[in-house]
């Protein structure tokens, strides 16, 4: 078997892999998750002091929906699940990146067995000798 086909074979298996990952892909969603940390502005709350955190963590999720960046707020107790949506999100972004990466792989050898395959296809010419076109001043 040659290196070519071995490789064209490996790569393809590669293919076989990251398609059969993306299929158990769990719940996903874009974005990026934020604590945020805002003062009240009442001149005798704890946040009013120096160096104060202020009131918080209040969560926000945002992402870009069609060239506009959405911001939704997250309730605490649905931080760590939408810590994990994001986590599958970007497994499955990584993952369809090694695929497009792959697949191009496999398009690469796919070209080069065939190039080798013509290669080794012996080439025949006609039988028939061609004739020379008549020169411009023949009355042929």
């Amino acid at each position: 078997m040659s290196p070519a086909i071995r490789t064209l074979e490996s790569v393809e298996q590669r293919c076989v892999a990251l398609r059969a990952e993306i299929a158990h892909v769990g719940a996903m969603r874009p974005g990026s998750l934020v604590a945020r940390y805002r003062r009240c502005g009442k001149p005798g709350c704890h946040c009013a002091r120096p160096g104060a955190v202020g009131h918080g963590p209040s969560w926000s999720l945002t992402h870009a929906v069609a060239g506009k960046t959405v911001t939704r707020v997250i309730p605490a107790d649905a931080v760590a699940t939408t810590q994990q949506h994001l986590a599958e999100y970007r497994r499955f972004r990584d993952l369809v990146r090694a695929l497009i990466v792959a697949s191009e792989q496999a398009c690469e050898a796919h070209l080069a067995t065939a190039r080798t395959a013509d290669e080794v296809v012996e080439k025949r010419g006609s039988r028939r000798r061609s004739r020379r076109p008549s020169s411009p001043n023949s009355t042929r």
